[in-house]
């Protein structure tokens, strides 16, 4: 069996010898050399440790199988003072060091080495990826070192050429506009990292995995990685109640078809058709045009026709410019045409032919959470004013109007989360008619309630859900709502309570959702006959 060599580490003084009985050295070897290496490794730690004089004086044998390596310490060296020159990014040096002047910087010695490798990787990171950092004119004195930062500059690097992989037709205006990419600018790869994670709040595209960059010899190519998700949905849902004149069941139901980036513009539209229980129908189409000739500019245009029985018909025309802030912020400015007609042939309190013109002025947020596939957007917040003019019987009045839409998710673990909905709206007006109220009131409002039954100048709604996962594609959830709205036309103010509960379940064709729920308001109980069960199924392709 092999002898065990061991090795003893002394100094020429009793303090130096303590300091290298500190570092915990290995000392016991298979092999001479083995235990020769451990000697000079010594020396290694005793450099970052400040002992830059330090010197391994020699390596004696004692016996047959222990060994003493004699060391010399010199002076220790806590701090280096490192001087820069006035061109040098102050802002990358507070990275390393909190004591920064106009000509140097101090640090500790035993953190040099690795501020040395943050400040070269910064460099790279702002255009220079092939520059590297030198410590000239090294000095040591009094306990300080002190040196000179030299970067040996190249060429600052800019990108030439975007390449996007996976995708081939993504739209090009979102590589400039939307993630703010373009050739010649200077090449900085956390800053196109952060940019290109941006990606990931697009809902028709998504980052598969980080950019990376090709150098040439006098070129740099930017490659991004997208994938090409399924946006398109199909939602429709079939509700049935009991009327409470005629104790028959009625039936009523939607159809919403939403086409995002269809034709590879980043486009999207927005068809929906409903018919309710109480004889009204809506057709809606509207239409979205991001960065309109490669410019930072999109347009909004739209068009809204509702008829109530045979009452009335009102059509809203919209249009709309909006400007994208960043890929979660956007604001818009637009113009919104109402006409209303009465199709009675009998003047009607409160129903009249009129015309409106308001000047919209608007702000959109969007959050998503595209891991979570049955709740894939986290915060939504939408808020509009607008300034118009009614015209009435030859007559002008001046209106104003507010309207809020904004939920959000409030995830508290894997399983559990709380869901919030609020969505308000204010008309302000001398007078009102019934053909130019907020209607509100059904599966998209306040639940428990006829679709769109419920007529208001003012009102709020407030939506909550605790929502439990049985797994990744099954939930239930409680349905707790509350409204509060007034009417001046019929000179009514009321508060209503929608209770119920429901499930969704993620299947092939889509996400199914059920409803059970049921209303109530301050002069009105609850009654299990004036219960609402509503069944969706929203299909993605």
């Amino acid at each position: 069996m092999a002898q065990s060599l061991h090795l003893r580490a002394v100094g020429q003084v009793e303090t130096e010898s303590r300091v290298l009985e500190s570092l915990n050295y290995k000392n016991s070897f298979e092999t001479f050399n083995n235990l020769q290496i451990e000697a000079q490794h010594i020396s290694i730690m005793l450099l970052d440790q400040g002992y830059l004089e330090s010197d391994l004086l020699s390596l004696e044998k004692q016996t047959d199988s222990s060994y003493v390596a004699s060391y010399r310490l010199g002076t220790l060296y806590t701090n280096a003072r490192i001087y820069f020159t006035a061109d040098f990014n102050n802002k990358i040096l507070k990275l390393v060091s909190a004591s920064i002047t106009e000509t140097y910087f101090e640090i500790e010695l035993a953190k040099l080495e690795t501020a040395l490798q943050l400040l070269n990787t910064e460099i790279a990171n702002n255009g220079d990826p092939f520059s590297t950092l030198q410590l000239t004119n090294i000095k040591k004195a009094n306990g300080l070192l002190t040196a000179n930062l030299k970067i040996e500059v190249k060429e600052q690097r800019t990108i030439d050429t975007i390449i996007v992989k996976g995708h081939d037709k993504f739209p090009k205006a979102y590589v400039r506009r939307y993630l703010k990419l373009k050739p010649k600018q200077p090449f900085n790869l956390n800053t196109i990292r952060r940019k290109t994670a941006a990606l990931d709040n697009l809902q028709f595209a998504s980052q598969i995995k980080e950019p990376e960059v090709l150098f040439t010899k006098d070129s740099t190519l930017l490659y991004i990685y997208v994938e090409k998700q399924k946006s398109n949905t199909f939602d429709g849902f079939l509700g049935f109640g009991t009327n409470t004149e005629t104790n028959n069941i009625e039936f009523n139901g939607y159809l919403n078809l939403n086409l995002i980036n269809t034709l590879n513009y980043g486009e999207s539209l927005r068809l929906l058709y409903k018919s309710d229980e109480s004889d009204q129908k809506t057709f809606d189409v509207k239409a979205k045009l991001p960065y309109i000739f490669g410019s930072p500019l999109g347009m909004q245009v739209g068009i809204t026709i509702f008829k109530k029985d045979s009452s009335y018909i009102t059509a809203s025309q919209v249009a709309k410019i909006d400007f994208q802030i960043n890929p979660k912020n956007s604001i818009g400015l637009g113009i919104s045409l109402l006409t209303s007609t009465n199709l009675l042939n009998v003047d009607v309190i409160n129903i009249n032919d009129f015309q409106t013109t308001f000047y919209d002025l608007s702000y959109h947020y969007t959050n998503l959470q595209r891991h979570d596939r049955l709740f894939p957007i986290n915060f939504l917040f939408e808020i509009t004013g607008g300034l118009g003019n009614r015209t009435l019987k030859n007559t002008d009045e001046t209106q104003s109007k507010f309207e809020l839409n904004t939920f959000k998710i409030f995830n508290l673990d894997d399983r559990n989360s709380i869901y919030t909905n609020i969505n308000a709206a204010l008309l302000n007006s001398n007078t009102f008619l019934d053909n130019e109220l907020f209607r509100f009131g059904g599966i998209n409002s306040i639940r428990g309630f006829e679709e769109n039954s419920l007529l208001a100048n003012l009102f709020g709604v407030l939506n909550t859900e605790y929502r439990y996962k049985v797994t990744n594609s099954l939930y239930i959830n409680s349905i707790i709502d509350l409204a509060y709205y007034e009417n001046q036309s019929l000179a009514t103010q009321s508060k209503l309570l929608g209770l119920g509960f429901g499930f969704g379940v993620l299947t092939q064709a889509g996400l199914f959702k059920l409803n059970y729920s049921n209303g109530s308001s301050e002069d009105q109980t609850i009654k299990v006959s004036d219960s609402k069960v509503h069944l969706s199924l929203t299909a993605t392709f």
